[in-house]
């Protein structure tokens, strides 16, 4: 009796002794009751877990996350789904602050043992998606954010990941740059570059989205394209958007630049989607990178430029080269319509209808082009010695007017009261009468419009 329980006492102390966590020797459960213990802890916050009782889960997964770094890989993603929990469930700021703290040491120790932890899975995860989720969690959780240390974050993010960043990255990356502009003035220039970068970085992730073949496709086409409205409206409305600050920070720069084609590029495109077309440093750098390499940007710039000047013909010539250099659909019908505009301003009615019906082919879903070509009509000259035959253009301008609001929702109070003014020069259905038309019958209304329209 005395043997047996001399070797029971050996090997329990044994058994003791042979303990280990996980954190100590590098396996992933420990060994001896420590894995038991681990083991134990596993199961217990996974079933809290799942009714999201992360109250309960709380303590349980935090042993493991302490005894246990190398377990699992999910002991990460579900630990960071407790404390956000955990933080929305409060509303004391010490607490929420203190949730945040263990929120962050979680992406952290992810961090730490990533190579290690990656092991576990068949896709490795990579380090900067770990570092994009913490600073996305930071700007979200954490109570009196820091700036500054929230954008030193999402740099590091954007310059590792680029592109294979997830969308709302480059959302966060634009809030927190153009929220640290609003506190730091000197951050502008640099703001406008971060714009360039988000919105080069969305449109390939939009590109990307668009090409999926995942069963979310749709839902993740509109998450990205909302978020680049987004990343529109933070630069537009951070007050960065200014043409005549922009003149200020480039102009000065340019002629030293002259043939640094990215930088010349930068101030092209910055310019011109803000409508800086009118200033210096806008045409400038057109000029000077165009001859460098051409581009669709770039030779619009020159356009306006000999628009300017009061040279349209050159203008038009080099607005027919943004239109052949671009790419897109929309870029080309963009183009064309600029040109409309200008040709229409110096009374060259014919080549101005050619432009904008080009416009509208490339684009119908721009109700500008419509109220453009309706101006066009409702200026061209008499088809018809017959005063009431020629006053016909009108419901072509009508007709015209009613097209850009269904097609263009954001035009329609624009091309209502346009409606409401020209429709006070139609002719009287009695007029025609007598030239033997009548209300709900076709003419043809010819000249340069050369249109069929119905009488009403």
């Amino acid at each position: 009796m005395r043997i047996r329980a001399i070797i029971a006492l050996f090997a329990l102390t044994s058994s003791v002794a042979m303990a280990q966590k996980g954190v100590e020797d590098g396996s992933r459960y420990g060994h001896g009751q420590d894995s038991i213990d681990c083991l134990n802890n596993i199961s217990l916050y996974t079933e809290s877990f799942k009714t999201k009782n992360y109250a309960d889960a709380y303590t349980h997964w935090k042993k493991v996350f302490t005894d246990a770094p190398f377990a699992r890989m999910d002991t990460y993603t579900n630990g960071a789904k407790i404390l956000k929990g955990l933080i929305s469930a409060t509303k004391v700021v010490d607490e929420r602050k203190a949730f945040a703290e263990e929120l962050m040491a979680v992406y952290d120790q992810q961090l730490q043992h990533l190579d290690k932890l990656n092991t576990l899975l068949k896709t490795p995860l990579k380090d900067f998606k770990v570092k994009g989720l913490k600073a996305h969690d930071y700007i979200t959780y954490y109570p009196g954010m820091d700036v500054n240390k929230a954008y030193e974050m999402l740099s590091e993010v954007i310059a590792e990941g680029k592109a294979a960043n997830d969308y709302y990255i480059i959302g966060d990356f634009m809030k927190v740059s153009s929220t640290k502009f609003k506190k730091e003035d000197a951050h502008r220039e640099q703001l406008i570059q971060d714009y360039l970068t988000s919105s080069e970085l969305i449109n390939t992730i939009a590109e990307a989205a668009n090409n999926s073949t995942s069963s979310q496709k749709e839902t993740l086409v509109q998450a990205v394209a909302k978020t680049k409205e987004n990343v529109d409206a933070y630069f537009i409305n951070s007050g960065a958007a200014d043409c005549e600050q922009l003149e200020a920070i480039y102009a000065p720069k340019i002629e030293e630049n002259k043939d640094n084609l990215d930088y010349l590029k930068k101030v092209v495109s910055v310019m011109g989607m803000l409508s800086c077309t009118e200033s210096n440093a806008y045409y400038t750098a057109s000029e000077y990178a165009h001859h460098i390499a051409p581009t669709a940007e770039t030779a619009a710039g020159c356009a306006f430029r000999y628009f300017k000047r009061g040279e349209i013909d050159k203008s038009i010539e080099f607005f027919d080269q943004a239109i052949e250099l671009d790419t897109t659909s929309i870029g080309r019908a963009e183009y064309c319509y600029k040109a409309a505009v200008i040709l229409n301003s110096n009374k060259q009615l014919a080549k101005a209808k050619t432009y904008v019906t080009k416009a509208i082919s490339l684009n119908g879903n721009k109700g500008a082009y419509y109220i453009l070509l309706a101006n066009i009509y409702a200026a061209a000259p008499k088809w018809n010695d017959d005063a009431n035959l020629n006053s016909c253009k009108y419901f072509v301008v009508l007709d015209k007017l009613n097209q850009a609001k269904r097609v263009d929702e954001s035009v329609a109070e624009e091309a209502n009261k346009m409606i409401a003014a020209y429709s006070t020069h139609t002719p009287a259905v009695e007029e025609l009468f007598f030239l033997g038309y009548k209300k709900g019958d076709q003419v043809k209304v010819g000249g340069l419009i050369n249109e069929t329209t119905t009488i009403r």
